[in-house]
């Protein structure tokens, strides 16, 4: 069974929604945040203990899987969600954001992108066709289509010809997917052009995919930029399927777009931050490893209801970053993906009642105080 989309509730004031997307007989709320698993694994975390973040939809990472284990071996293993035991929903990227990141435009043909690997040197050659072919082998139950991530600012000359190939791209991996029970989703990009994010949105409705991605955003923008581009991709979106960011996980940026009609939104950042040993809280980010904290014997957030805020205070947890201790990592990353999907809770409570106008400026007074 492919994932199903139900949309359950418009917010009167603006165009956040409330949905539901069923899953194996389970049905998940949204808006939803999706922590990252590149490696098939939340970094420091157990299936388990994600799951008790209450998280739905979990992420993996194409590119990376296909260097290292190969998909091969995790079809042989029985797909992702045996190779890494989790039951729930997985959604697999497909290297387009890879583009970005590692490869040169000079690399960018027609057909594809060339990649050194990383880990051994050899060259490869990442195409729409081979990028579906990887994530049919990993099992994903959403797979997204391939696509140019371009960097902001760029040309609108340079967007043109990079819409198009990212069309002709959708289109190919869209012919080459197989997979009944594996939705595809199409990746809406065009930057900060609003004629070229509606004609992208509007040729990849007409394609008809099970549901739609905003991609090149978090790629060097301002945050104004960022809603921007956002706007002119969900209005052209249909109300019937799901509307998916890719890469945002700012607390403050999942709010805006969840008032520009987004669903799910997923980042590494709420990992990362804990590796470095930063906290999300309702009244901002604090820094676990400042002195302040050594005697602090109150948890993370009294009104958190995370394994670390019910089990530790601050000053061990500080100790544990202070000693480079991994448990330290793994309770702040609970921490920190908790308070996002926490976040997203409060969000659909706001939507069901029509105010989250008034949750936003709430929000911005609590989480920013006298610095926004």
């Amino acid at each position: 069974m492919k994932i199903k989309y139900t949309l359950k509730k418009e917010e009167k004031h603006t165009k956040a929604r409330l949905g539901e997307i069923e899953y194996n007989g389970k049905t998940y709320a949204t808006p939803m945040f999706m922590p990252v698993g590149t490696q098939a694994t939340v970094k420091t975390l157990s299936p388990e203990e994600v799951k008790e973040c209450q998280v739905g939809i979990i992420l993996a990472n194409t590119y990376h899987l296909w260097l290292r284990p190969g998909e091969d071996v995790v079809k042989e293993a029985g797909g992702l969600h045996k190779f890494m035991n989790y039951d729930g929903p997985i959604l697999t990227d497909s290297g387009g954001f890879q583009v970005f990141s590692l490869a040169k435009k000079k690399d960018i043909t027609e057909e594809g992108v060339k990649f050194k690997n990383q880990y051994n040197g050899d060259n490869l050659l990442l195409t729409p066709e081979k990028s579906i072919q990887i994530q049919e082998a990993l099992g994903s139950d959403i797979a997204m289509s391939f696509d140019e991530c371009v960097a902001w600012p760029s040309t609108y000359d340079y967007m043109v010809s990079s819409v198009d190939r990212t069309l002709r791209w959708a289109k190919r991996g869209q012919d080459a997917h197989t997979k009944d029970d594996q939705s595809l989703f199409g990746i809406v990009q065009g930057g900060e052009y609003e004629d070229l994010r509606e004609r992208c949105a509007k040729k990849l409705v007409e394609m008809d995919f099970d549901g739609y991605s905003i991609g090149g955003t978090s790629v060097g923008e301002d945050k104004p930029t960022m809603y921007k581009m956002v706007e002119y991709s969900t209005k052209w979106l249909p109300k019937d399927k799901v509307r998916y960011l890719m890469g945002v996980g700012d607390p403050i940026d999942i709010v805006e777009n969840t008032i520009r009609g987004v669903d799910i939104f997923d980042c590494v950042s709420p990992t990362r931050l804990a590796r470095h040993g930063n906290a999300l809280t309702k009244y901002g980010k604090i820094n676990i490893k400042n002195s302040k904290y050594k005697k602090d014997f109150t948890p993370i957030s009294t009104e958190c209801d995370c394994y670390a805020c019910k089990h530790y205070t601050k000053a061990y947890i500080h100790h544990l970053i202070k000693a480079d201790e991994t448990f330290g990592q793994r309770l702040l990353s609970i921490h920190n993906i908790r308070y996002l999907t926490h976040l997203t809770e409060e969000l659909r409570e706001a939507i069901k009642e029509d105010r989250i106008l008034e949750y936003r400026e709430k929000f911005i007074e609590d989480y920013y105080g006298d610095k926004h």
